[in-house]
């Protein structure tokens, strides 16, 4: 690369009668040549190209602090940038606008456009949604990676009972971390199950016995599963509740919630049975008790804390819910109007089922649902022809939103494979890095490290230098770096 002042370099042409609208320059990114003229770059005076069209007048050090090389007998700019991405930035200079090209990273293109100087504004909407969501999943791999090295790194300034508060909570939450962690989620599971069989198996007549008052109930054999699975959840969820780092958002959380409800009912439902019947009458009491016992299938959600493919289930249906009011539009809309028209065209059959168009709804509902119980039927010819094509409407209506459900399905558990992925593949990036510093790290860098205060081993230090140096300029808004993590994935 030539330098500033170098005495092989011309003079650089001031002459000022030439025209900054009427100058052509020639740029080369990469390799590949453009030709650009003042009146275009001129149009947004605050880009980099545009800079360029005025910096011959600053001398060479104004020239070389906007591009890598300069040739002034072809007056030609020289740039190591990506040409891919240079092509569509240009586009603003022609169209006003700027479409990002398929299979051009979002976040290069970013960094392309932060270095030409051209505002995201002229980016268009399509792609800054594509932006957004690159974004979204860099965020997403830093604090997944921030999770880990947390449970890595171990911060001598706590105290013991904090120290001791994460190793409850990685214990509890995060199977991965340790083999007892796994036993406890294959055992938390197992718990899970037992008491949703018991819970079933409790109410077959058989397996029953009767009181002194005749009355039946569950069998002492399984009352004792059941106050024993009971035990292992309440214990669970206090341990959980006292390591935990934020404890209302633990509180608030909806699979939390659906630990409450799956335990709540039956410390009151022992309440009321020793302590109720002085309140009210024993009727009411085991009326109450009952109904409790009937929000024991809180309890099956619990499987969704240990079943990655539950979780994604949720997520995908809390994504569709446009599709879903879709499909609830068009049942709403074919459930009035086969209605309607059954209830009218049975009505000269002296022995019809339809007797208004209300209770009509139940025999629309379970003939678009192609369920078709047969407690209510059309018995006229046109009522029949009704029927036919209410249950043709209705399986085109269920179909017609399915494909979208599942496809978001689909897209976000191939997403969080790919995050996990990503993730590993970073930890493993660090790890080189901070196996290279260690091999070739200054006496300097470990006295800088050392009067940090941070003790433990030396990995454990270096993998924090390295995540600080990969994620928080990244996702920073003044710095950008190229790391692996701006790559497509």
């Amino acid at each position: 690369i030539k330098m500033a002042g170098d005495s092989r370099f011309p003079d650089v042409d001031t002459d000022e009668s030439e025209k900054s609208e009427e100058m052509e320059i020639v740029v080369n990114v990469g390799g590949v040549r453009q030709v650009f003229y003042g009146d275009n770059l001129n149009q947004y005076p605050e880009t980099r190209l545009a800079e360029l069209v005025n910096c011959l007048s600053g001398g060479y050090d104004s020239i070389f602090s906007l591009c890598d090389d300069y040739d002034p007998g072809k007056r030609e700019f020289y740039f190591d940038r990506d040409p891919d991405a240079f092509k569509c930035i240009i586009d603003v200079y022609y169209f006003g606008e700027i479409h990002m090209k398929k299979g051009i990273c979002p976040i290069c293109f970013k960094n392309e456009m932060e270095f030409w100087k051209v505002d995201l504004k002229f980016l268009d909407d399509c792609c800054k949604a594509h932006l957004s969501e690159k974004k979204e999943e860099l965020e997403e791999i830093a604090r997944r990676v921030q999770l880990i090295l947390d449970d890595l790194g171990v911060d001598a300034s706590e105290s013991r009972w904090k120290r001791c508060q994460k190793c409850i909570w990685k214990f509890l939450e995060k199977p991965e971390s340790s083999y007892p962690a796994r036993v406890i989620a294959v055992l938390s599971f197992l718990f899970i199950l037992i008491s949703s069989v018991v819970m079933c198996v409790g109410t077959i007549p058989d397996l029953q016995v009767v009181d002194a008052e005749g009355n039946r109930m569950e069998h002492p054999t399984l009352d004792s599963i059941e106050t024993a699975c009971i035990g292992w959840f309440t214990m669970e969820y206090v341990l959980r509740l006292i390591s935990s780092p934020n404890k209302l958002h633990f509180a608030l959380s909806f699979m939390n919630i659906v630990d409450v409800l799956a335990i709540l009912p039956f410390y009151v439902s022992l309440t009321l049975t020793h302590l109720g019947a002085k309140l009210m009458e024993l009727s009411n009491v085991q009326q109450a008790v009952q109904a409790l016992r009937i929000m024991r299938i809180a309890r099956i959600f619990k499987l969704a804390r240990h079943s990655s493919g539950l979780q994604t289930l949720t997520y995908a249906l809390k994504r569709s819910f446009k599709e879903l009011g879709l499909l609830l539009m068009y049942l709403a809309v074919g459930i009035f109007v086969f209605s309607a028209l059954g209830y009218t065209m049975e009505q000269s059959h002296p022995e019809t089922l339809f007797k208004s168009i209300p209770q009509s709804f139940w025999w629309a509902i379970i003939t678009m649902t192609t369920v078709g119980y047969g407690d209510i039927y059309p018995k006229t010819t046109l009522g029949k022809l009704n029927a036919a094509i209410s249950f043709l409407c209705g399986v085109i209506a269920i179909a017609l939103p399915i494909h979208p459900i599942i496809n978001n399905f689909v897209r976000y558990y191939n997403k969080q494979r790919v995050l996990e992925t990503a993730a590993k593949h970073e930890l493993e990036l660090m790890e080189l890095n901070s196996a290279e510093g260690k091999a070739t790290g200054s006496r300097s860098e470990l006295e800088d490290l050392s009067k940090e205060g941070k003790e433990g081993p030396f990995y454990s230090s270096r993998i924090k230098v390295s995540h600080s140096d990969t994620f928080i300029h990244l996702l920073s808004e003044e710095k950008h770096y190229r790391t692996r993590l701006q790559s497509c994935k």
